[in-house]
């Protein structure tokens, strides 16, 4: 390994996470022209051009694409291994604002819990609880994000992460509702009105699908943004929301689904820049632990 300078790795970051030598070179503190010989450096040794000109911009050949996932995770790797050990974080003086990722449904849940676990241990931290519209890996990588919280993806296979526990969907209904009068089988499921959560708007998923291989089909009438807002659809009609297990509430009654369909498995998920972090490694595993404890207490 004579040859290799891993200082090329940064370099090739900087250029690939901003797509110019003039940024990157401004990023790491260099002149464009020490960055263009960079540039040159990584070119022969990868034997790619790695950035082509584009009109006024550069892009990215496919081997950079392919290089650019990889290359966080490895410099945080090797910043990790030659790091000296930190000090243990002080938590009646930690001043520091986390943010974490999450659905509306993770927030109405363990919003509360979670801030006094946090608070009771270091009183001058604050919470952000960011939305999360769709699944992106930007928020993370860009430092936008602290922790996210959700159903794993491939978006990011970079991304640090650990489970939290594992849910299922149920049908949620008002304790009077007529579906509530007999066992609950796939037809009297299917003749219901219902109510289903989607960020993309879809009313057909997993449950429609086996419903499908019986010959029956349910009749969706309305879709929302999130499950809080089906919940409080069903609270007030005859329509079942179909929601984890989790969200449920205390004022609805849960209807096993009378299908078979897959369960979903919730995790935590941060970007391995922050794995040595003291703060942040005492804020996950806090998190961590909360969403652990809140869910078994949810699901007993």
């Amino acid at each position: 390994m004579s040859g290799i300078d891993l200082n090329l790795l940064r370099a090739l970051d900087a250029m690939l996470a901003t797509g110019s030598v003039t940024d990157a070179a401004r990023r790491l503190g260099l002149s464009t022209s020490a960055m263009s010989r960079t540039l040159t450096r990584l070119r022969v040794a990868v034997g790619d051009p790695l950035l082509v000109r584009a009109g006024r911009g550069l892009v990215p050949t496919p081997r950079a694409i392919a290089l650019r996932d990889r290359l966080p995770g490895l410099l945080a790797e090797a910043e990790g291994l030659l790091a000296p050990q930190e000090a243990a974080v002080d938590l009646a003086t930690l001043d520091r604002t986390f943010t974490l990722r999450a659905n509306e449904g993770f927030s109405s849940l363990f919003a509360a819990p979670l801030l006094l676990a946090l608070l009771e241990a270091a009183p001058r931290v604050r919470l952000r609880l960011a939305p999360k519209p769709e699944k992106d890996a930007r928020p993370l990588r860009d430092g936008d994000a602290d922790l996210e919280i959700g159903v794993l993806g491939d978006f990011a296979p970079e991304v640090r992460t650990r489970n939290l526990f594992r849910d299922r969907f149920i049908g949620a209904v008002r304790p009077d509702h007529p579906l509530l009068a007999a066992p609950v089988t796939p037809e009297s499921y299917a003749a219901c009105r219902h109510v289903v959560a989607s960020r993309r708007g879809s009313m057909l998923g997993p449950v429609d699908d086996a419903l499908d291989r019986l010959g029956l089909a349910r009749h969706v009438v309305a879709v929302v943004p999130g499950f809080p807002d089906a919940l409080e659809i069903a609270r007030q009609t005859d329509l079942v929301a179909q929601v984890p297990r989790s969200c449920l509430r205390d004022d609805l009654v849960a209807v096993p689904l009378p299908v078979e369909v897959p369960g979903i498995a919730i995790s935590a998920m941060w970007h391995p820049r922050l794995e040595a972090d003291p703060g942040h490694r005492w804020f996950r595993e806090t998190v961590i632990a909360t969403v652990r404890r809140v869910a078994a207490a949810g699901s007993g």
